[in-house]
């Protein structure tokens, strides 16, 4: 001990003699110099480690390449048109819009101007890629049915239930007949399912990932939530991340298109509150391996929710028609919540979706409540204040006309077209369909023409499909309004395959150069800033 302790005093003396030089600034400042190094390292480490080294490179090389004089005029002004491009001429609108109040109001003439506006609209009868679910024209059937339970209930706000306990009731009810759809009833439900009316997917799926979040919080006590998606999951999940602070570990999908699950149970730590499956994911219609992703989400006591936007009107009913549908709701053990829109399959008004949790414990994290306002105590379920009751009551509207014999018939309209229209894309040289699609959305990309060619084409003939990357491709989402064209839809697209064949290259007008450039771009931060240059000049 003694020769330790001596051996320590010749040691401080040496160093004390070593440093008596040095100035004292010098010997304060180098350990905060070297804290804030080794801080620098470890976030350019992280960095590497969530975007890949290729990214960052890339990005720390166009941060310089914009700081040589004249280059980021120049990419300005290439950004420029391209916006204006993408635009498609939708700025012209823009410059004859009303900015003031008219002096003297006109009642007789604004249901006419209203009318004259929506003539301009896209002609989307039957030509659309979902966005348009429900079969016939607005001023009859079904449309006409929601529009007039919508108009009956305009005024109402369930913001006040103690006003209009009507709606508090069609809410409640919407909600339950949901549930029921979803394994409510199912003895491995855990018979809790709550939930509430949202105003679409989206806010759906935000809700759910606050709600996540801050039930692990409260659980397990997670301040730097993370959350696994594969790459096909829905994009509002980057929004819901970045809206509240929480990180995102994004995985590519399996050689099926499919939630890769080795690749989420890698990316899951002590940080990590959810994970997402989507049945069917909105890209390729494909559904994701829902129960293994419910075995891991219960081994490591995280939440899984799961992603029933599309799906949820419709993988009921296919089961019980007979289609093979995986297991994909609440009788999944491990299933936490999940979000599913009325306002698709549904065939409510948009925008009405619902977001569902396994019990009450987890739902209650998704409440706001206020008690030091000084206009009283405050509580509020959504993120909206006050919502529009008329939806809520269009909805319900909609699912008791229908009931489950309607439904049962919709869905078996629109799942044997979907099996007609894949099997009509792989009778088209060139073209492929991408997975094996569960459900009503066909994807479909070419090993023989420019794909997005193709979809310029099709535009050209007033067809509205969407553009996917990762494979370049498109899909169609089938709707009750293609049942009785889809044979038209069929012929539309092989001709216009024939059409690329025969004289390959972008059309005057395309949008295919944008599409391929993008795709191909390695710099992701410009395409991103493309992107927001549009919407900011378009809204």
């Amino acid at each position: 001990m003694e020769a330790a302790a001596e051996l320590a005093q010749r040691l401080r003396a040496a160093a004390n003699d070593r440093l008596a030089g040095q100035e004292p600034l010098l010997l304060v400042a180098a350990p905060l110099l070297a804290l804030l190094a080794a801080r620098a390292v470890h976030a350019a480490a992280a960095d590497v480690a969530d975007r890949g080294l290729r990214t960052v490179l890339i990005t720390l090389a166009m941060a310089a390449v914009k700081l040589v004089p004249g280059v980021s005029g120049y990419i300005a002004a290439e950004k420029s048109k391209v916006v204006e491009q993408l635009q498609s001429g939708s700025a012209s609108s823009k410059k004859n819009l009303r900015t003031e109040l008219p002096a003297v109001g006109d009642p007789d003439g604004v249901i006419d101007e209203l009318q004259a506006l929506k003539d301009k609209d896209v002609r989307w009868q039957g030509k659309c890629s979902g966005t348009v679910y429900i079969a016939g024209s607005e001023s009859e059937g079904h449309f006409s049915l929601i529009n007039k339970a919508y108009s009956m209930f305009s005024h109402t706000n369930p913001l006040h239930q103690d006003v209009f306990k009507s709606v508090a009731q069609l809410e409640a009810e919407v909600v339950a007949m949901t549930a029921a759809l979803l394994g409510s009833k199912e003895k491995a439900s855990g018979g809790q399912i709550c939930g509430n009316m949202t105003s679409g997917g989206t806010e759906s799926i935000l809700l759910a990932v606050k709600t996540s979040r801050d039930y692990m919080q409260s659980k397990k006590g997670i301040t730097k939530p993370e959350i696994i998606i594969a790459e096909s999951a829905h994009s509002a999940y980057d929004k819901a991340a970045q809206y509240f602070n929480i990180k995102v570990r994004r995985v590519p999908v399996n050689k099926e298109f499919l939630a890769d699950v080795k690749g989420f149970k890698r990316c899951i730590n002590g940080n990590t509150i959810m994970m997402v499956g989507s049945a069917p994911g909105f890209p390729h219609g494909l559904i994701d391996p829902i129960e293994e992703l419910g075995e891991l989400a219960s081994q490591y006591g995280i939440c899984l929710h799961v992603d029933l936007c599309l799906g949820g009107f419709v993988l009921p009913f296919a089961r019980k028609l007979g289609y093979p549908i995986p297991p994909f709701d609440f009788s999944v053990k491990g299933v936490t919540s999940i979000s599913t829109d009325v306002h698709k399959y549904g065939l409510a008004p948009k925008g009405t979706s619902t977001v569902l949790y396994r019990n009450h414990e987890i739902r209650k994290h998704q409440f706001v409540a206020v008690t030091e306002w000084t206009g009283g105590l405050y509580i509020s379920p959504t993120m909206a204040g006050s919502r529009p009751g008329g939806l809520v009551a269009g909805a319900w509207a909609a699912m008791m006309s229908l009931g489950l014999n309607g439904y049962l018939e919709s869905t078996g309209k629109i799942m044997e077209v979907s099996r007609k229209i894949q099997k009509g894309i792989d009778d088209i040289s060139g073209l492929f369909v991408i997975g094996k699609p569960d459900m009503t959305v066909v994807a479909f990309g070419s090993d023989a023409v420019d794909i997005f060619e193709v979809n310029d084409i099709m535009s050209s003939k007033g067809w509205h499909l969407n553009a996917l990357q990762r494979p370049n491709s498109l899909h169609i989402c089938v709707t009750l309004q293609h049942t009785a064209i889809y044979e038209e839809f069929l012929k539309d697209l092989e001709d216009s395959v024939n059409t690329v064949k025969a004289n390959p290259g972008p059309i005057s007008g395309g949008m295919a150069p944008i599409y391929g450039a993008a795709g191909k771009m390695p710099d992701r931060g410009t395409v991103k800033e493309l992107l927001v240059e549009f919407m900011d000049s378009s809204c």
